[in-house]
């Protein structure tokens, strides 16, 4: 395996056990006993989440294409 390919799966490997933590964490503040939230918080929380999760995979899949872009093809 190459260095950038390690080097991909240290760190990409690193943030997406981060960020899974941190969405369990926020899955602690579901509960109505200590915290109060309504509908609208939830649609806002997730609006945002999913907004960000789909620009990220929207990097990835663009330099996806420009590197398919920079080859010649029939």
């Amino acid at each position: 395996m190459n260095l950038r390919r390690n080097r991909f799966e240290k760190v990409a490997a690193k943030r997406v056990q981060d960020i899974l933590k941190k969405l369990s964490l926020l899955g602690n503040c579901s509960n109505r006993n200590n915290y109060e939230y309504n509908e609208e918080d939830i649609k806002l929380m997730f609006k945002a989440l999913n907004a960000q999760l789909k620009r990220t995979e929207m990097k990835f899949q663009n330099n996806l294409e420009k590197s398919d872009k920079s080859k010649f093809k029939f």
